[in-house]
């Protein structure tokens, strides 16, 4: 891999090709990236670490770069241990380092790795110099942690941004979005936006998808600074798709989606799948984006990235001890939990004796401020067609 951005910024970032699952939650059927990187200049700054694992790798890459100079600054923008997992390895090879990060990160600094030494706090807004250039530092609060803080270099006009506007998936060919592919993507043909959108998605939806109100004050924040280039920690550098990445994540942040319906059912004896496949059905007829999701066997990282995609949400699920089955339950709450609004909201689902699931997956959605599409399609035993008419609901989601 090209690991030369530009004179100055070098590429010294990880590709994880064997962890499974992020978070302890989240998939990852094309692996992930941890991205570092080095600022070179009279002093050389390292922006962020990577996650414990490869620090063999990690410090060869330095070197590859640096050689046997000495690294004047670390800066943490996020603590997040998949990127400060390897402060203390890096402080024992560089002892002189000192630590540039925010006042809320000095803390947990300590908490996670017992550092307390040769640690500055940055200011909003100030800068350190590097020689011919300098770094500075701007707040990001909760996006996605309190400590957050992004850096940027004008020199190349370079925003170190953190987690925001970083994808899942480890990235082949270059690092560059002009080069980088999408490990494990099939189709090498295009190295474009489109590639990456999916994963950005899920990503964003996954993990920052509570956090639009105060990704739109980021945005706001840096909507002044000139940004030719964005190092994320996680997937492209992006170069060519600068205007577009800023404008998808403005979008994701306002919950704002294309017309399509995200279909998300769970289902004990088949019943609510035979509802939820038969709205699938008559939406392909018409000729409306779909998405659907089997909560009992799927993860539900899916789902949510489908949800963040498109404009209405279908959620069916029996009832169950007069309640909402478990695992539609769960998928609402994760739904409530990221305050996902501005969306078109329809409950089906079965029941033996007495039905629940519906009238309380709608309690749900209206606390949301989610528009019901009807009263929902609760329906007793076995599913049939004369028992719903999906017809009819997918001609409302067509309009």
């Amino acid at each position: 891999m090209e690991k030369r951005i530009s004179e100055k910024v070098r590429y010294v970032g990880v590709n994880d090709h064997t962890k499974v699952i992020f978070e302890g939650m989240w998939p990852l059927p094309f692996g992930v990236s941890y991205n570092s990187y080095l600022v070179v200049d009279e002093k050389i700054a390292l922006i962020d670490t990577v996650e414990a694992g490869f620090e063999k790798e990690y410090l060869g890459n330095i070197r590859n770069e640096i050689g046997d100079r000495k690294i004047d600054y670390l800066v943490v923008n996020h603590m997040e241990p998949d990127h400060s997992s390897l402060i203390a390895v890096i402080r024992e090879q560089y002892p002189d380092i000192r630590i540039l990060t925010s006042a809320k990160a000095v803390p947990m600094i300590k908490g996670y790795y017992g550092l307390t030494d040769n640690i500055y706090a940055v200011k909003e807004g100030e800068s350190i110099s590097l020689g011919r250039s300098s770094l500075t530092f701007y707040m990001a609060p909760m996006v996605h942690w309190p400590e957050t803080m992004v850096t940027y270099l004008e020199d190349g006009k370079t925003l170190f941004s953190g987690d925001a506007f970083g994808t899942f998936g480890a990235v082949d060919g270059g690092i560059k979005d002009s080069q980088a592919h999408l490990c494990g993507w099939m189709d090498k043909s295009d190295s474009s936006f489109a590639e990456f959108r999916d994963e950005m998605t899920r990503y964003y939806s996954n993990i920052v998808g509570k956090y639009g109100q105060t990704v739109q004050a980021a945005l706001k924040k840096l909507s002044g600074l000139q940004i030719e280039r964005i190092c994320s920690t996680h997937g492209p550098v992006w170069e060519n798709h600068v205007a577009d990445v800023v404008a998808y994540y403005d979008r994701l942040s306002r919950y704002e989606a294309e017309k399509g319906v995200c279909i998300v059912y769970a289902s004990m004896y088949g019943n609510t799948a035979k509802a939820a496949k038969a709205l699938a059905a008559e939406l392909a007829s018409r000729g409306v984006k779909y998405a659907i999701h089997n909560l009992c066997t799927e993860n539900v990282s899916f789902a949510y990235r489908d949800l963040f995609k498109y404009d209405t949400l279908a959620v069916g699920a029996p009832t169950y001890n007069n309640d909402i089955f478990p695992p539609a339950y769960n998928f609402m709450y994760g739904v409530c939990a990221r305050l996902v609004k501005n969306r078109k909201f329809f409950a089906f689902g079965s029941y033996t004796w007495a039905g629940a699931s519906v009238k309380l997956l709608n309690e749900m959605a209206s606390r949301q401020g989610f528009e019901l599409i009807n009263e929902g399609m609760g329906f007793p035993q076995a599913y049939s067609a004369q028992k719903c008419d999906m017809a009819a609901v997918a001609d409302r989601m067509a309009e």
